[in-house]
């Protein structure tokens, strides 16, 4: 095995599921994603997913409460509720807030790289709580939060982990043959594997070319993008790539686009190592090619 490739840790952790259906979406789960939560707006249901050895299995199930405007969040104050992939990304002390809010609070990184992609606006997507004064709320009750009964957000309290815990919005559950599943993974790896090993290998022309034509980062085009990759990354004595904890899932909106989320590591003669995580969008083509759509980190 070539050197570059031998340096990627991609298949470590690859989720094996039972020979049932399976959610469509949950292609590889790393061991440091121990949880997965999938809101299905139109049952009103928040369902959890363990990851238990080499399978992904659903332990619970709970009411929810969305957005007074249903969903597919557009703008600022048209209270829906997104549909998308997001994380959690810190807990938040409801006590000196409105009581609406119940006893704890989640925020999620609501709009994300593909949700500015499309020109989505607003913030303050929250997992909480209820007023306990309230009773149980109905099913189009917020301003596009998810809520949770107190005392079942309470118990999975624990099960929010900030930057860690993916939090999958769609309309209705999706399923998939495990087999099918498990064609797309080992598509998604080996796509990840080339670009990590065309940029350790300095081949400019091969990462390039994993990056789709409506590809847009930090304002630039496909072009401002490639020119400014040559002038920067092109010219860095990178020695070593690794990726590592990959966690791959499908979006639940758009058939074909993939969420991407790992460590990278980037090792340059003389400068030592420089790690960040990546989270990169790909687009499949007709034809089953995997192509970069959007880009971000964290």
């Amino acid at each position: 095995m070539p050197k570059s490739l031998a340096a990627i840790a991609l298949f470590l952790s690859s989720v094996v599921f039972a020979s049932e259906p399976v959610p469509a979406w949950l292609i590889r789960l790393p061991e440091t994603t121990p949880v997965v939560f999938i809101a299905e707006t139109s049952a009103s249901a928040f369902h959890r997913y363990d990851r238990v050895g080499n399978s992904a299995k659903k332990v619970r199930q709970d009411y929810m409460s969305i957005g007074q405007g249903g969903v597919g969040k557009r703008v600022a104050g048209d209270q829906r509720t997104p549909l998308g992939v997001y994380f959690v990304i810190e807990q938040l002390d409801t006590t000196r807030l409105h009581e609406k809010y119940g006893v704890t609070a989640f925020p999620l990184d609501y709009p994300n790289a593909w949700d500015r992609r499309h020109g989505r606006t607003g913030d303050g997507i929250w997992i909480h709580g209820v007023d306990p004064r309230g009773g149980v709320r109905p099913p189009l009750d917020t301003d596009g939060c998810i809520a949770l009964p107190n005392d079942r957000i309470s118990s999975l309290e624990k099960s929010f982990e900030p930057n860690v815990t993916p939090v999958l919005i769609a309309e209705d559950m999706a399923w998939s043959e495990p087999g099918a599943v498990a064609k797309v993974r080992g598509s998604l790896e080996q796509a990840i594997a080339r670009w990590a090993a065309a940029l350790e290998q300095g081949d400019m022309y091969t990462y390039l070319d994993a990056y789709d034509e409506s590809f847009e980062h930090w304002g630039m085009n496909k072009d401002e993008w490639s020119t400014f990759s040559m002038e920067t990354v092109g010219h860095r004595p990178i020695t070593r790539v690794e990726v590592s904890d990959l966690l791959l899932l499908g979006d639940p909106v758009e058939p074909g686009i993939y969420l991407s989320r790992f460590w990278l590591e980037i090792e340059e003669e003389g400068a030592g190592n420089v790690i960040s995580m990546r989270r990169i969008y790909w687009r499949r083509s007709e034809s089953g090619a995997y192509r970069i759509v959007a880009e971000d980190s964290g």
